[in-house]
């Protein structure tokens, strides 16, 4: 028996020195590179991860993804055209933070004052791309796959906590483009940056804060750069988040295409879900690793609240300087909102102009 296994196994020694090869399953007709500025563990990461996959197997192997992480291929403020160009075929773009080219998109993010949850942020979204041709003029080149909304921000500070609207003067805090003049209001120096360039920042003494959610004190270890966090809301809305270019779009064949715009809803669904999670985590590792949480009063949140709001008037009248009539969009985004119609995004006659 041992000079047969022997034989044996020099019969299979012989068959690999000769080159036979173990049958490979047949590459996907269809493989998709994939780009992020992030990290696979960060939550947005997780919910791309499962994207992938959930297409991968919907397509039947037909569509496969070649993933590249952590700005190996795009940059936080120039995505949008790196995609269009072909740096990557799908990615996560971020209009809010464009360098050019994506005002409305920008602007639109701050009408959303008194919305309640991310569910209702990419409602509102889907209804004002819907209605004002705008938001697509702005996106042309792309196709959007996902509309990312968020965790409301908070503020994360290094050394002074925040506890009434008088303690924001003097800080220099990095903040979205919407609360930048309401911060400027409050006597704080806001600056916009992307948020991967922030842990740096607040590092070197650059920043004195950061306006973002609690997942951050966790996802982006903020925590070891911060030690305050005032749950003051910022009433932010919601902005497409990853898009394909037409030029590989149009690569694929039609059922193809149909999957991907299937999968929106799911996509945005894993993103809501990590998100959430990731907030949860946060805010229960930054009380474990030396955050101090304070509430901003109720009399101090409803000012700003009427701050907020009267700079997204006050924004939206501005862009008339630059061509586009936002405050229709202000408008609907707040009839929405506040009459209760984003989620059967009641929208009436033809599409509106805005630009």
């Amino acid at each position: 028996m041992k000079i047969r296994a022997l034989i044996a196994a020099s019969a299979m020694l012989l068959l690999t020195a000769c080159g036979a090869r173990t049958p490979t399953t047949a590459p996907a007709p269809y493989v998709l590179t994939f780009a992020s500025p992030y990290p696979p563990t960060h939550p947005f990461s997780r919910a791309d991860t499962e994207w992938m996959a959930l297409v991968t197997k919907q397509s039947g192997g037909k569509i496969a993804f070649r993933p590249y992480w952590s700005g190996a291929l795009l940059s936080a403020d120039m995505s949008m055209e790196e995609i269009r160009h072909g740096v990557a075929d799908i990615g996560l773009i971020t209009p809010i933070y464009a360098r050019g080219g994506a005002h409305l998109l920008r602007v639109q993010s701050g009408f959303y004052g008194g919305v309640r949850d991310i569910n209702e942020q990419v409602a509102v979204y889907d209804c004002l791309a819907a209605r004002f041709p705008g938001f697509g003029k702005e996106l042309e080149g792309l196709q959007v796959l996902a509309v990312q909304g968020g965790n409301f921000p908070g503020v994360l500070t290094r050394y002074k906590p925040i506890r009434t609207l008088a303690d924001f003067k003097g800080l220099r805090l990095r903040a979205q483009s919407d609360a930048i003049d309401v911060l400027k209001q409050l006597g704080a120096d806001p600056v916009n940056m992307p948020m991967g360039e922030v842990y740096s920042a607040l590092a070197k003494n650059v920043i004195d804060g950061v306006v973002a959610p609690a997942d951050t004190i966790k996802s982006l270890h903020f925590s070891e750069v911060a030690k305050h966090f005032t749950t003051i809301r910022f009433s932010r809305g919601a902005y497409p988040a990853r898009a394909i270019s037409d030029r590989s779009w149009r690569r694929l064949p039609a059922d193809m295409q149909a999957l991907l715009m299937r999968s929106k809803p799911r996509w945005e669904e894993a993103l809501n879900r990590q998100l959430q999670a990731a907030e949860i985590a946060g805010i229960t590792f930054g009380k474990s690793n030396g955050i101090s949480f304070q509430p901003l009063p109720a009399a101090e949140q409803a000012r700003f609240d009427a701050l907020y709001y009267q700079d997204a008037i006050n924004q939206a009248r501005r862009m008339k300087t630059i061509g586009i009539d936002a405050e229709p969009v202000l408008a609907a985004a707040q009839a929405m909102i506040n009459g209760g119609a984003s989620r059967r995004c009641a929208t009436t006659g033809a599409q509106e102009s805005n630009s």
